[in-house]
């Protein structure tokens, strides 16, 4: 039997365990990537082995996010990332050279190569052939450090995709629809290859759009063929010896195939507050747009600025609408200023952002009170623009530029006929802003400056063979990491200062609960459906651990963080019966018992103590997992292995 593109990824890398779906298996990895908000903690992890030098082919440390300075806090981190990524052979992007996964496309992204990112949308190297996951911080310091990656293997979903798409629809609508067919749970514990003779109608960018997107539907990543598109992308990009063909077997199978005309598909918008409430922009006309933002690490390519740039040539935006535009990269800005469309842009009232995350990541730019944005980004959770009653839509550029124009959401097609956009042959290089870590010989002179906001992450306890606590705060499904820890430019700044980080979490859903949780001293979380999802921020597991919360009873877990829970020495659990969820109350008192047995047969008890009731939880981890958590996580197990 043939090889899905990814199964041969999979077989060239594999270190331990076979390709038998749901058995764990371990990856040697390739290449790393991190970024600020989360690379602080991630090199803080990576200190405590005692590694010498990263071990990776390539590991690169972005500063994307955090770029608001409006105290020491964020340069501080930057400053010790940029000084710990010098000592231990990390690649260095500077502040303004770009969002992590658009530049890592441009510039390091190699198909058939393995990658992990401490940034849910990691897979957009997906686009270029890699197979790129999202990961904790900590999975992401083992790999620096060396140590292989743990998944459970993935079921495998092909799209294929026929014909091309028309003016005005976009790699966005695709990912939209795919995201409408499968919902943000859909395709959780799969790995999604995109396929078909529409392969080829698509751009580099426009299908690492459609990877990126990938996460929004809980996959384990996307991917896509290597061919000749790949080719003159990377030779563009002067990289030309880095191109290998990546391409699926004619008779490699797959658990489930799904079938996309591309012509046949319209511009869809995703309504607020998740990726999955999509309908056609023309359901919604005449829903008055306050605010439009272009770019994130979904569409702030060349290619996307330079659409953008023509749609706005010759127009004004509405004077109802401030419209954002933010660069994914150096070079993608100074190329739009090279040929002039930057000019195009600016005239038309629009205003230039810097290249990071900015808005997406709640990190400026808000909304107004009760604003409705439009956004070229991958998610309007609830909250996540700063502005708590905010209505984020998520569109293409087009269809974004579209609103600005007029002022409404409108279908694209009304600005009438669609320029004909070209990337050209060659980009331009310019590598001055990421910096080459120090020579070995030179490590040991390096100074790794620590500045007074960056703490220590809290470490979990051995698991005991049984937990009796308060059930401290109970919550419904698709409980996002930014519920359980709010991102935003008044909270970043506190990423490496988990106590204070902590009086922030689960705001979104219960203000008190930091307070109440210290009060109960240890605590019980329970859960509904696909709990966790969304980015993959490790501080959404750290921040619980350190107010008490020693267990997460859910219906079902997102995977990454199911896996940091696991890395912090949490334990997280599934009830047997989802109905049991409903009988369970906040504020009583429960009881996991035979928790240590119950590791090996895959089953523990929990009694409500204040109702009498016992309901069976599963418990089903693999060895190692298991034994993570009676190490009190995966930091601990290593010291413990390593011993």
């Amino acid at each position: 039997m043939g090889l899905s593109i990814a199964e041969k990824i999979i077989r060239a890398h594999l270190v331990e365990g076979d390709m038998t779906p749901g058995s764990d298996i371990a990856l040697r990895i390739d290449q790393t990537l991190t970024q600020d908000a989360t690379g602080t903690m991630a090199y803080l992890e990576f200190e405590t082995m005692g590694v010498e030098r990263v071990r990776t082919e390539r590991s690169v440390a972005y500063i994307d996010h955090n770029t608001l300075q409006c105290g020491f806090e964020n340069a501080d981190d930057h400053r010790y990332i940029q000084s710990v990524a010098r000592k231990y052979g990390v690649w260095f992007s500077r502040p303004g050279n770009g969002i992590c996964h658009q530049v890592h496309l441009e510039r390091f992204g190699v198909p058939g190569k393995t990658l992990i990112g401490s940034d849910s949308h990691t897979p957009t190297a997906g686009g270029l052939g890699m197979l790129a996951f999202g990961a904790g911080g900590m999975d992401v310091a083992v790999a620096m450090g060396g140590g292989a990656y743990h998944i459970n293997m993935p079921r495998l979903y092909k799209v294929n995709l026929t014909s091309k798409l028309r003016p005005f629809v976009t790699a966005k609508d695709v990912s939209l629809e795919i995201l409408r067919i499968l919902s943000v749970k859909g395709g959780v514990g799969a790995i999604i290859e995109w396929g078909g003779e529409g392969v080829s109608t698509l751009s580099v960018p426009e299908r690492a759009t459609i990877t990126n997107m990938g996460t929004e539907l809980g996959t384990t990543t996307s991917i896509f063929p290597a061919d000749e598109v790949t080719r003159a992308f990377l030779e563009a990009e002067g990289r030309g010896g880095d191109y290998v063909p990546m391409a699926s077997d004619p008779d490699a199978k797959y658990d489930r195939v799904i079938d996309i005309d591309l012509s046949a598909l319209v511009p869809l918008v995703a309504c607020p507050h998740s990726p999955d409430n999509v309908r056609p922009a023309s359901e919604l006309k005449g829903v008055k747009v306050d605010q439009v933002c272009i770019g994130s690490c979904t569409n702030s390519s060349l290619l996307d600025m330079l659409k953008v740039a023509a749609l706005l040539k010759g127009r004004t935006v509405s004077p109802s609408v401030s419209l954002s535009i933010s660069p994914g990269s150096k070079q993608v800005l100074s190329m739009l200023a090279d040929c002039g469309a930057l000019a195009d842009i600016l005239q038309s009232g629009a205003r230039l952002l810097e290249c990071a995350c900015g808005p997406c990541i709640g990190m400026g730019f808000s909304p107004n009170s009760a604003g409705v944005s439009l956004r070229t980004f991958n998610r309007n959770f609830e909250g996540r623009s700063g502005t708590a009653d905010g209505q984020v839509y998520l569109v293409s550029p087009e269809t974004a530029v579209a609103a600005a124009i007029f002022g409404e959401i409108t279908d694209p097609r009304a600005l009438g006929e669609m320029p004909e956009v070209h990337l050209p042959p060659r980009f331009k290089i310019d590598d001055s802003a990421v910096l080459a870590p120090a020579a070995p010989e030179e490590a040991a002179g390096v100074e790794i400056v620590r500045g007074p906001n960056i703490r220590e992450f809290p470490s979990g306890r051995p698991l005991t063979d049984e937990i009796r606590a308060e059930l401290t705060l109970k919550v419904g499904d698709n409980i996002t990491t930014d519920h359980i820890m709010p991102a935003g430019a008044k909270i970043l700044p506190y990423r490496s200062n988990i106590p204070h980080l902590s009086q922030f979490c689960f705001g979104v859903c219960d203000k008190s609960f930091p307070e109440r949780a210290k009060a109960a001293g240890e605590s019980i979380v329970v859960g509904g459906s696909n709990y966790g999802q969304g980015s993959s921020r490790e501080h959404a597991a750290l921040v619980p651990l350190y107010l008490g919360v020693r267990a997460v009873i859910a219906v079902s877990f997102a995977r990454i963080h199911a896996a940091n829970l696991i890395n912090a020495g949490i334990l997280p659990l599934t009830f047997a019966d989802p109905a049991a969820y409903d009988r369970l109350n906040q504020g009583d008192r429960l009881a996991l018992t035979g928790i240590l047995e119950g590791l090996e047969r895959g089953c523990v008890t929990l009694t409500d103590e204040t109702t009498g009731e016992r309901f069976p939880l599963n418990c089903a981890f693999t060895p190692r997992q298991a034994g993570m958590l009676r190490a009190g996580g995966l930091l601990a197990y290593t010291k413990e292995m390593n011993s």
